[in-house]
């Protein structure tokens, strides 16, 4: 599978340009809630220029070997959910949406809380088949970038990040 490379720079570019869209959106979320660990720098960005406190969510979908499990399951939860998350605007992020099976899991537990409303918002949707969906609790999905089927190298994940960044200078075909 091909590898697309990205930059800080490129990644924070992408969070300015989400923030935006929510802001044209009139969707003014009271608390952000990440999904890490790919939602955790997004979603800090995203704090940035939104200015909304973040909660944070563990969920194993993926083993060790970058294998889809049979399904999502919590390894962190929200302390004190129901008086953090019940009647408020959240915004749920993660950095892909690739199967879309932990976002579906995500929403499903976060509605259960009774949100005023909800949103999604995404570094990367890949265009491919879903093998999960958003429920109809789900107000909007913002994203930051459509692309193939590829494999997202993120700089978060990066031993080099000198390498790193010369990758995606290449993958995108422009210098830092």
């Amino acid at each position: 599978m091909k590898k697309l490379y990205y930059t800080y720079q490129m990644i924070h570019k992408l969070g300015q340009s989400i923030a935006g869209q929510i802001k044209e959106s009139g969707f003014n979320p009271d608390v952000i809630v990440a999904i890490g660990s790919g939602g955790f720098i997004p979603a800090r960005i995203l704090r940035t220029y939104l200015g909304k406190p973040i909660l944070a969510v563990g969920i194993a979908y993926y083993d060790l070997n970058d294998k889809p499990m049979d399904y999502p399951r919590k390894v962190q939860w929200i302390e004190e959910a129901e008086k953090k998350l019940a009647g408020k605007r959240i915004l749920l992020v993660d950095e892909v949406d690739d199967s879309r099976v932990t976002l579906e899991y995500c929403t499903n537990e976060l509605l259960a809380y009774h949100p005023e409303a909800l949103a999604v918002a995404v570094l990367h949707d890949k265009r491919k088949e879903k093998r999960g969906k958003f429920p109809p609790g789900v107000s909007k999905v913002f994203v930051g970038e459509t692309l193939g089927d590829v494999w997202i190298v993120y700089p978060w994940d990066a031993l080099d990040i000198d390498a790193q960044d010369r990758n995606a200078a290449l993958a995108h075909g422009a210098g830092i």
